[in-house]
């Protein structure tokens, strides 16, 4: 009986290009994958309840889920230029946004995290109201007048203008101004229970999924466009550019230092609770 591994990533078309090649078993070797696919917030919910085997979640549920589950060094999201933003309905500037009602993706979202320390500098006695939408929700809510601003992430990065909203902040650009590092945003996480030997195949594969779909963009295109949101090509091809880079074949020296760096400082804020000395040590 071959052994299959139960996964949930999002539709979004990063994920579903990293995954592809493995989901349709041409990675060789790899373990067969049971995929769900399911938005960033379920997931976050699955690996604090500690559902399924592997997961794409937030970096910012780690310090909730990493004595359940290790953090693969690879398939994951981070990178440059790809932070979530800050929309309006008008331009103007942070300070515009104390007491105001701001509308996120998630409360324990890593977009949210960035959120949350960017306001603490820029904002000057914070935000007020948070109400959590789906992010596809959020720009409507933000053009109709249901909320004051709205914060993004994926391909809204292109789309926001069709809505006529405009750009308040970018909070990976606060990020990396501030840190010198790559903004982490999506995480690959597998139970430890499974064994060291299985956690280092399942970083293998999604390392080497990420490869071929590198070597061969075509094969990938009908699965990632059957889930897009947005289904322009073009706009899945920049989703795909901005958030799969070099650290999703590898996180490496940087893409740690990002990740530690983001949830120490979010430790630091009273946002998450501290990570253990060896929380992220692999496997």
């Amino acid at each position: 009986m071959s052994e299959r591994i139960r996964i949930a990533y999002s539709p979004c078309p990063n994920d579903t290009f990293v995954f592809d090649a493995w989901a349709h078993g041409r990675v060789p070797g790899a373990p067969e994958l049971d995929v769900t696919l399911a938005d960033i917030d379920i997931t976050n919910g699955m690996a604090e309840r500690g559902e399924l085997d592997v997961l794409k979640v937030s970096y910012a549920v780690l310090p909730w889920v990493l004595d359940e589950y290790a953090l693969l060094p690879s398939g994951g999201a981070l990178g440059r230029g790809c932070g979530p933003l800050v929309l309006t309905r008008e331009p103007g500037e942070a300070a515009a946004l104390a007491g105001k009602t701001v509308a996120v993706p998630s409360e324990r979202s890593t977009a949210y995290l960035l959120f949350r320390l960017w306001a603490a500098a820029e904002v000057p006695g914070g935000v007020g109201q948070v109400v959590v939408l789906p992010f596809h929700e959020i720009m409507p809510a933000v053009r109709d007048g249901k909320v004051d601003a709205g914060l993004v992430i994926h391909e809204a990065r292109f789309t926001y203008r069709d809505y006529g909203l405009h750009k308040l902040a970018d909070m990976g650009d606060h990020w990396e101004k501030t840190t010198g590092l790559p903004i982490p945003l999506g995480a690959i996480i597998a139970k430890r229970s499974l064994g060291a030997p299985m956690l280092h195949r399942l970083a293998e594969a999604a390392r080497a999924s990420v490869r071929m779909a590198w070597d061969d963009p075509e094969a990938s295109r009908p699965y990632v466009l059957r889930h897009a949101q947005e289904l322009d090509p073009a706009v899945a091809d920049q989703h795909i550019g901005l958030y799969v880079t070099e650290f999703t074949a590898g996180l490496g020296e940087a893409g740690y230092a990002a990740v530690r760096g983001l949830l120490t400082r979010a430790a630091a804020e009273g946002l998450v609770p501290p990570l253990g000395p060896d929380a992220l040590r692999f496997p």
